[in-house]
């Protein structure tokens, strides 16, 4: 995708967020996120970060967790979290816009982020299709440092069942674009939306 698709398609995204977030109750809000760390109401604490916090702001954060990017993000998400959901919805529609450095990396985080939270509350809402394509020739083409894990992959052959994507000549593993973006960046709960021979390895790897 070209830049501006990427910004545009993440703008989008964000809008979706502060839609999905502002319909949620307290319990679901409160509900654990297929992210371990956090709860949904901390995701959206997280997904407000790159237009609240500043790099020097994440800097400092980091020092405080002795180095470590994880905890700082952590301890930042939670912190952000606090503040109403009505505000950080409000931010997220204010900011939509905002470009930042590694643009697909923000396209990612806001399809996996939205899904880690309707997933576990039993709820249909999703990122297009057109971005899952996206994401997944990403995911493939670069092994998105951060996002998938560099062993994950090898020997492995990817085909979506709701569109036309392929990648690989491996052992096949086949699903929905959602899940097999969701199981390649680590996420166990999509395992069972995917078939194939694959499918074991690709398990195996995730939850070594």
């Amino acid at each position: 995708m070209a830049r501006m698709d990427v910004v545009s398609r993440t703008a989008a995204n964000r809008r979706l967020l502060a839609d999905f977030f502002d319909g949620l109750e307290e319990d679901q809000l409160d509900a654990r996120s297929l992210c371990d760390a956090w709860s949904v109401r901390e995701v959206l604490g997280h997904l407000v970060m790159p237009v609240t916090v500043g790099l020097g702001g994440f800097v400092v954060q980091i020092v405080r967790a002795r180095g470590s990017i994880d905890r700082a993000s952590e301890a930042l998400a939670a912190r952000l979290a606090e503040r109403p959901v009505a505000e950080l919805t409000g931010l997220l529609r204010e900011h939509a816009d905002l470009k930042v450095p590694r643009p697909m990396g923000q396209l990612a985080d806001t399809c996996l982020h939205l899904r880690d939270c309707a997933r576990p509350l039993g709820l249909a809402t999703d990122a297009d299709l057109a971005d899952w394509r996206a994401v997944l020739d990403w995911f493939t083409a670069s092994r998105a440092s951060g996002f998938v894990d560099r062993r994950t992959l090898p020997g492995l052959a990817l085909r979506a069942t709701d569109q036309d994507w392929s990648w690989g000549d491996g052992t096949e593993v086949a699903g929905p674009s959602e899940a097999l973006a969701m199981t390649v960046s680590g996420r166990t709960a999509a395992l069972d939306d995917l078939t194939g021979p694959g499918v074991v390895v690709l398990r195996e790897r995730i939850t070594r």
